[in-house]
């Protein structure tokens, strides 16, 4: 079986910047039963987007937490406000981690033995991700920060906006540089969730 807590740790250098050691520890705990249950060789095999594999996942989630990283620095900075950094990474690092879940049935060379319980499109990503928090004991601002697309928190919390538009800002440039659109032609094209 793949050493999927080292796999993690290499593919995520941010998790190094999450102050609070417990909610780093959890945020590896999740990936790797994530990883497990999806069946995966690799993490770095975990495509961005079910019809774009030239991208992976890591890459995309890594600059979402880069992003919201130094998005909440300029809040701070520059407007006065208080985001939880540790939130925030935390969320940014798991808001694509139900990918592993729900990818499975567009790769096949990636895969060892997805456990069928868990390894489904038939669950969003966002949902599936939340639910890992949940299981791994992440704290309710992180779960709440997770939901990007679909609108499931009624009320949004000041760090789930800054992942919600830090997912969006790497998405569109991954998007466009891969496909040559927008994240909303992409969506409105090939989105599974309209």
């Amino acid at each position: 079986m793949p050493d999927y807590d080292q796999q993690v740790r290499e593919a995520f250098p941010e998790l190094a910047e999450i102050g609070d050691e417990a909610l780093r520890e959890q945020v590896v705990r999740a990936w790797v039963l994530a990883l497990k249950r999806g069946g995966w060789r690799h993490v770095a095999d975990v495509p961005y987007a079910w019809n774009i594999h030239e991208v992976s996942n890591v890459e995309h989630v890594r600059g979402v937490a880069r992003i919201a990283r130094e998005t909440a620095r300029e809040q701070r900075e520059f407007h006065g406000a208080d985001p939880d950094v540790d939130v925030a990474l935390a969320a940014s690092l798991l808001h694509d981690i139900g990918k592993c879940y729900e990818y499975v049935s567009f790769v096949e060379e990636e895969l060892v033995d997805p456990d069928p319980e868990y390894a489904s499109e038939e669950i969003p990503h966002s949902l599936s991700g939340y639910a890992l928090a949940h299981e791994v004991g992440c704290p309710l601002a992180v779960q709440r920060a997770i939901p990007h697309f679909i609108g499931e928190v009624p009320s949004r919390t000041l760090e789930a906006e800054l992942v919600k538009s830090a997912n969006s800002a790497s998405s569109n440039a991954i998007i466009q540089s891969a496909m040559g659109m927008t994240l909303q032609e992409w969506v409105e094209e090939y989105s599974q969730t309209q």
